[in-house]
Order: C-alpha cells, then sequence, then structure tokens
C-alpha cells in the first residue's frame, strides 16, 4: 500500500452507513420483530437501524440478509 492511501495520514477515507433503518421501515418491520426473527437481542438490531454499529458481525449480518432476503449491499453502504 503506498503512503498517500494510509489512514494514519488522518484524511477523509470514508465512512460505512447502515441502511437497516429505511430497509425495515420500507417493508413495515419492526426492530422487535426483527430481532426475534433473527434470535438476537434489541439492542443488537437497534444499533443497526441507528447507523451506530461498531464492529460488524458477519454472523447477525448474514441472519439479517436471510431473513430479509435481501444483500449485503442493501444494508450497508461505503462513502467516500
Amino acid at each position: 500500500m503506498s503512503k498517500t492511501n494510509s489512514v494514519l495520514q488522518r484524511k477523509n477515507y470514508g465512512q460505512i452507513n447502515f441502511k437497516l433503518k429505511e430497509l425495515l421501515d420500507s417493508r413495515g418491520m419492526t426492530r422487535n420483530h426483527l430481532a426475534r426473527k433473527i434470535d438476537s437481542r434489541f439492542e443488537v438490531v437497534d444499533k443497526w437501524y441507528k447507523n451506530q454499529v461498531e464492529k460488524i458481525d458477519t454472523d447477525i449480518l448474514a441472519r439479517i440478509c436471510f431473513v430479509l432476503e435481501c444483500k449485503v449491499d442493501d444494508i450497508i453502504e461505503y462513502k467516500n
């Protein structure tokens, strides 16, 4: 990796956004309902819903995609 693309240089390298709120709202599904369907706690789904995920749990992501019958890029986006 070149030094111009290093995250150590404190430049804007973009951000990850979670779009679960839009997806659930468009389907009329509540966070409680999704939490029950994916066998997870409400607080976990709430963090995804409020775009406050600190670390991506790929198992949770896979369960969300399975239940909602969607792709990862329907839930997560990268913006630079």
